[in-house]
């Protein structure tokens, strides 16, 4: 590895798993992942219908690649790495940059937009199991307990929405692609941290991992005869721009920055906040009602957050 690469990258040692930090620059990331995705879940419904899930997302990480790209040339980040470290790059594009996305799209067509959030908060719980399997993370009693109680909130504020849910066949299959896709997102969160640990700067990796997360995308739309088209309305647009440049290229880098400094059960709790913000939003704009459940949860995840996010002693 470069010297560059080595100094960019965030070392180790400060992460917060090991050394307790969350400092203001950590909060800032924090803030900018839980606003980015806590507004995606609109968005990707807009998306549905018209544009096969495989195309959009190609459209949509086409745009972040090109984002992230120029991003890394204007900070002169190094973009040159040996064929070894692209298989890391493969593996990152595969498991997040399309697998994880294509899956949700396919899950949101058959679920509301609500329980897609209480699933892919199980990303908190998911991280700390694969952490301490793949990397023999200790999983410390407070983080488990801030996680439980972060999930156990969540599960109540949308529990009015997953027990008037119509479980037939179709539903179950939207859970498991929901499930899915949200173990395979927990996997990219492990091989992120894997590779800012030995010196690859985040947004290099996101660049390089977007291009072949698209193509593999392209792939697959073209192997089942998709047309490769778009959307020509205001809201299908308006939805594919945000995506692109906030909830992919700018949320990406703060979270998977966030990972390398404060760990992957910590960062994979930003998963249980933004469903409590995306609730917010749906009552802005869908009318959501709040009801005794949901305010219990609210109380529940912010008591959850408290857990994860204090130093202990």
């Amino acid at each position: 590895m470069s010297r560059t690469m080595v100094e960019t990258a965030p070392s180790p040692m400060r992460s917060a798993d090991r050394a307790g930090r969350f400092g203001l620059f950590e909060f800032g990331l924090y803030a900018i992942t839980v606003f980015a995705w806590s507004t995606s879940w609109i968005a990707l419904k807009v998306q549905l219908g018209v544009v096969a899930p495989e195309v959009s997302l190609v459209w949509r990480f086409s745009l972040s690649a090109l984002f992230m790209w120029v991003w890394v040339i204007v900070a002169r980040l190094p973009w040159r790495f040996p064929p070894m470290v692209h298989l890391r790059f493969v593996a990152l594009g595969a498991l997040i940059f399309s697998t994880n996305f294509a899956l949700f799209y396919y899950g949101g067509q058959e679920l509301a937009s609500g329980l897609l959030s209480v699933v892919f908060s199980l990303a908190s719980i998911f991280n700390l199991i694969l952490g301490a399997l793949l990397f023999r993370t200790r999983i410390e009693g407070r983080v488990l307990v801030g996680g439980v109680l972060g999930f156990a909130g969540v599960a109540l504020m949308f529990w009015p929405i997953i027990h008037g849910a119509d479980f037939n066949g179709r539903a179950a299959l939207g859970l498991g692609y929901c499930v899915a896709g949200t173990l395979s997102f927990c996997l990219g969160n492990m091989v992120s941290g894997a590779n800012q640990r030995v010196g690859i700067p985040v947004l290099s990796a996101n660049a390089w991992g977007m291009v072949y997360g698209t193509i593999l995308l392209a792939i697959t739309a073209a192997a089942k005869g998709e047309t490769f088209m778009i959307e020509p309305t205001a809201r299908y647009l308006g939805s594919l721009a945000w995506l692109s440049f906030v909830s992919s290229g700018l949320a990406f880098w703060a979270y998977l920055t966030l990972l390398g400094r404060i760990g992957a059960s910590r960062a994979g709790y930003t998963t249980v906040m933004f469903p409590v913000f995306a609730l917010m939003i749906s009552t802005a704009f869908e009318g959501y009602q709040w009801s005794l459940a949901a305010i219990l949860g609210l109380g529940f995840v912010l008591a959850g957050n408290l857990f994860v996010l204090r130093r202990g002693a």
